[in-house]
């Protein structure tokens, strides 16, 4: 079986907001000094769904990666855990797309790779939370999906899905080759082993540029965009607190009352 994981490069989502600004005029955010780039979250919990297809049959787990000036030691974190390959699309001109633009990117790539059983994302990114990605990629490829998995059980060319739902989970099953979006409720994610980076370390990544998956020009990076962005900010928030005193804990409580009754709170 042959499994594609698209992941993304991220800024650390855990780094704090005083660690950022923003640039009005480019409509960007720019990380301070030190902050570092993980993977995306959703994404590593979709590796974590390809290593244990391949913990019960045989797999190769391929990892594919879009950005600009990717960090090998941040986007081979997947091949530490476990997956065979890891191919970038790593090219200033793939930079500012959106979720149109970066899916199709990615079929593309897909389509040069050839040989897929599954394809694997995450539910959506950890920096713009949009979770159109996958759905893009399946659209563009003519393929089935399946979003918001927390298991993926795969045997005789179908795929069986627990999709999560507001209530609960639904079981899905759909024929293969097919792209499945994976969310956290799927359970720990495994760490690298000591054995794993090692391993990683002597896998040197496919770099592809545009030309070399056949993609048309206008159709990636920030040229290619599909949505225009016309904000940027960061969101001020402001409290206040006032105390609500009385002679006694009943009057206090009534003053209290009063208080929420003018706010329209009661």
């Amino acid at each position: 079986m042959n499994i594609i994981v698209c992941v993304k490069q991220v800024v650390d989502p855990e780094a704090p907001p005083s660690a950022f600004r923003i640039d009005p005029t480019a409509n960007q955010m720019v990380p301070g000094p030190g902050v570092a780039f993980v993977i995306s979250s959703f994404d590593e919990y979709a590796v974590e769904a390809a290593l244990r297809i391949k913990d019960k049959q045989a797999a190769r787990i391929t990892i594919l990666s879009l950005g600009s000036n990717l960090q090998r030691e941040t986007v081979k974190k997947p091949l530490s855990m476990g997956a065979d390959a890891l191919i970038l699309l790593d090219d200033e001109v793939f930079a500012g797309g959106d979720s149109y633009s970066t899916a199709y990117a990615l079929a593309m790539a897909i389509k040069k790779i050839g040989s897929y059983d599954l394809i694997l994302c995450g539910r959506q990114a950890s920096d713009w939370d949009a979770g159109l990605v996958g759905a893009g990629i399946a659209e563009m490829l003519s393929i089935p999906s399946v979003t918001i998995a927390r298991k993926i059980d795969v045997a005789d060319g179908k795929a069986r899905v627990e999709r999560v739902v507001s209530d609960g989970y639904e079981v899905v099953e759909t024929p293969l080759p097919a792209l499945i979006t994976v969310s956290n409720e799927l359970g720990q994610v495994r760490y690298p082993t000591i054995k794993g980076i090692m391993a990683a370390k002597k896998i040197e990544p496919v770099v592809w540029k545009p030309a070399d998956i056949g993609v048309d020009p206008s159709r990636i990076g920030i040229v290619g965009r599909q949505t225009s962005l016309l904000k940027l900010f960061q969101p001020i928030r402001e409290g206040k607190c006032e105390v609500i005193g009385g002679q006694t804990p009943e009057e206090a409580g009534a003053n209290l009352a009063v208080k929420l009754r003018e706010a329209k709170l009661l």
